[in-house]
């Protein structure tokens, strides 16, 4: 994923928490907020509730990879923060790529009947 659209920086996360909506699904929290640029930004967070690195960076390349193929469809403007919990590590990347779109969905910011590339 491009660097302009990492989301990094431990204010953006604090704005995510105190500004913006979250949605979930077992396993996943999804928080989003609009951010004023012309593009998404996402960032991943995985606690070491989640397992070792090997677990917790799996995890993040499942998420990556899920976002980086909903992007296209997403409308612009977002700042967009995945966390993993304990009940997604297990998933099939299928089961995880449902739960993205399911909170993506509830968020309002990727159309219902829109596919993954």
């Amino acid at each position: 994923m491009e660097r302009q659209y990492r989301l990094r920086d431990s204010r953006d996360f604090a704005h995510l928490r105190a500004e913006g909506q979250s949605y979930s699904v077992r396993g996943l929290l999804v928080s989003v907020a609009p951010n004023r640029l012309e593009h998404n930004r996402y960032g991943f967070v995985t606690s070491k509730a989640l397992g070792g690195a090997v677990v917790r960076n799996r995890m993040r390349r499942v998420l990556r990879e899920v976002v980086r193929a909903f992007h296209p469809q997403l409308q612009p403007g977002y700042d967009v923060a995945l966390i993993a919990r304990s009940a997604l590590v297990q998933q099939p990347f299928t089961e995880v790529q449902r739960s993205v779109r399911v909170c993506l969905e509830r968020a309002g910011i990727i159309g219902v009947e829109s596919k993954p590339s």
